[in-house]
């Protein structure tokens, strides 16, 4: 298979996840504080997965300067993106209730479906990036965003029942996030391959801002506003699994 194409089925693959979050989390009446501990774990997995691979695959290509001025540029990308889908309704898009109906907040579903799209590129991105150098994708990456995308679309689409959304509306939104998300990492591969490595590494340092921008503004607010006694070892347990996978997986 061609490694573009590799790229776009490891980014569907990890897409993926949040089609069977948004089924588990639509479908299923799970308590909210069991949705807010799957948050909590997702957001260990990805930090793990941001400070041992990503940032570090960012530095060896490309050393500090690369990567520093690459992960505040995700942050800052990420912070003003999010602040203007926000103003829309889209603030608490990740959240299992108090999403605003469209009622409530005309023009809140498409800032929504919006504000989702802009947390799921950059992690896709990431994963067609990382297989530019080594020719294979990055297994921590595309377990990271799957095991971070369950609870993201759990909880998302938990919410959006909660307002009334309908169940075509919901399954649309991640259906189409997910192809998406196939996409950013084709291009992610496609793009960059050819390009130096410092901007290798500054593409892979931004992904991880953005990243990290997003847990903090999004994921672990959930977490702790539900599961604020148990957020914290949870998120280590995340934490953890995910490191052992990026020793094993380098083994």
């Amino acid at each position: 298979m061609p490694m573009w194409a590799q790229a776009a089925f490891w980014g569907a693959v990890a897409g993926s996840a949040l089609l069977v979050g948004a089924a588990l989390g639509y479908e299923a009446d799970i308590p909210r504080r069991v949705i807010a501990g799957v948050m909590a774990f997702g957001a260990g997995v990805l930090i793990s997965a941001l400070a041992f691979d990503l940032m570090d695959e960012a530095f060896a290509s490309g050393g500090f300067d690369a990567t520093s001025i690459g992960f505040i540029a995700g942050a800052v990308i990420y912070t003003v993106a999010t602040q203007i889908v926000n103003r829309q309704g889209a603030k608490r898009r990740k959240r299992s209730d108090s999403q605003p109906s469209e009622s409530e907040h005309p023009g809140s579903g498409l800032a929504l479906a919006i504000g989702a799209l802009i947390d799921g590129i950059p992690e896709s991105v990431a994963i067609g990036v990382s297989m530019i150098h080594g020719g294979t994708v990055s297994t921590v990456a595309v377990a990271a965003v799957f095991l971070s995308n369950v609870p993201e679309g759990l909880s998302s689409a938990a919410g959006m029942r909660s307002a009334g959304r309908s169940r075509l509306y919901v399954f649309g939104v991640w259906g189409a996030i997910a192809a998406i998300s196939a996409v950013a990492s084709l291009l992610g591969y496609s793009i960059f391959s050819g390009f130096s490595p410092d901007v290798i590494a500054a593409t892979v340092a931004v992904a991880a801002g953005a990243i990290l921008s997003m847990l903090a503004d999004t994921m672990m607010p959930e977490a702790f506003e539900e599961a604020h006694e148990w957020v914290g070892i949870i998120t280590v347990c995340g934490f953890l699994a995910a490191f052992v996978l990026t020793k094993l997986s380098g083994a």
